[in-house]
């Protein structure tokens, strides 16, 4: 069961006769069978769009002939009022498609309309907003894809396609001098794979800057201070590593943040903390 099944679940039980709407006994007992409508999704505040797709199988999934029309493009900055998309056919289709679309619309266009938030407030700087893997379940790719609606950048999709050795592996090893053979056998196997360790203090942002193949120094709850010093220590000796930011970015330091010089900035709030834009369907005709 694929994750638009599983939501049309959630709400319409298991289809009954093929139909996902049979199973929605509010509109089969009163609207007439035959009924025709059309609809729209209209956003009731501000908000950047994402998920257009994703709604538009919820429509058809429950329904192949709703005719489904977008109004809007994904990454576009709408306005209270705007429409996202149309949907023409069936009532008791639309109607039963009606809450598992929005949910779906609602929580994609909230981190697209937070992303942007985060990309407005560095704008001028030469760093990247990321986002991480914390997702909610299963909606990964989705939420990593309304991200880059906003206007930010995915960091990596999983533990499977980059290498960021995190406190708990250092703790594990037991010191940093035991990275480097095992960095080097990385590049043998994986020559493109990006690789990235974390450090807690500047002595550790020292000890990484001196080991061969790190692509990215990933800076954890460092000051303000402390983030310019492990610049400063970065372009007196090794200039082509990436210094990342990360640990309590908010919009209201994130700013602050990109001004000491960092290459990056990831924010898990990206995904875990945005707020569902306010969108709703509404009855045309």
């Amino acid at each position: 069961m694929d994750l638009i099944d599983l939501a049309l679940y959630e709400d319409l039980g298991s289809p009954k006769g093929g139909s996902w709407s049979a199973g929605d006994v509010t509109s089969g007992a009163f609207i007439p069978k035959g009924s025709v409508s059309c609809a729209r999704i209209l956003a009731r505040e501000a908000c950047v769009v994402s998920g257009l797709s994703i709604a538009t199988e919820v429509f058809r999934r429950v329904d192949p002939l709703l005719q489904v029309l977008h109004r809007c493009a994904e990454g576009e900055h709408l306005t209270e009022g705007a429409v996202l998309l149309e949907v023409t056919g069936a009532t008791r289709s639309i109607l039963s498609a009606e809450r598992t679309a929005l949910n779906f619309l609602g929580r994609l266009c909230g981190i697209a309309s937070l992303a942007a938030r985060y990309s407005e407030e560095v704008r001028g700087f030469r760093v990247e907003i990321l986002d991480t893997r914390k997702t909610t379940p299963g909606w990964r790719l989705l939420e990593k894809q309304a991200v880059v609606a906003g206007g930010c950048t995915n960091h990596r999709m999983g533990l499977h396609d980059a290498v960021l050795v995190k406190d708990n592996h250092l703790a594990a090893l037991g010191e940093i001098s035991l990275l480097q053979p095992v960095i080097v056998g990385l590049r043998g196997e994986h020559p493109d794979l990006l690789i990235e360790i974390e450090a807690d203090t500047l002595e550790q942002v020292g000890a990484l800057l001196e080991l061969r193949g790190v692509d990215v120094v990933l800076l954890d709850n460092m000051s303000l201070v402390s983030l310019r010093q492990a610049v400063a220590m970065r372009d007196a000796s090794a200039p082509g590593v990436l210094l990342e930011a990360s640990g309590g970015i908010t919009l209201g330091n994130v700013r602050e943040i990109a001004s000491t010089g960092v290459d990056r900035i990831s924010v898990g709030a990206l995904t875990h903390s945005a707020v569902n834009a306010d969108l709703s369907l509404e009855h045309v005709a």
